[in-house]
């Protein structure tokens, strides 16, 4: 069984730290830049960690209608 890339989007200083565990990180300081790293993600990402702010940008509809988005875990405040 393959599996799939593990990404996290938000600021530098909440995710940084998940690139030593190997997590691939999307750093995104402003709700555009949450936006536009969401449309970046690979198919090949199971499973996104996102901080609180990045979640709710995120809560407004990133999806396009055909889309299968990944699991999307929120880190805690």
């Amino acid at each position: 069984m393959a599996m799939g890339t593990v990404m996290a989007i938000g600021a530098w200083s909440r995710v940084g730290g998940l690139a030593l565990a190997g997590v691939d990180v999307l750093v995104a300081e402003h709700p555009d830049a949450v936006r536009e790293a969401w449309r970046m993600l690979p198919r090949s990402v199971s499973l996104v960690i996102v901080t609180p702010e990045a979640a709710e940008v995120l809560a407004t509809g990133t999806a396009e209608p055909d889309a299968c988005e990944p699991l999307t875990v929120v880190m805690p405040p």
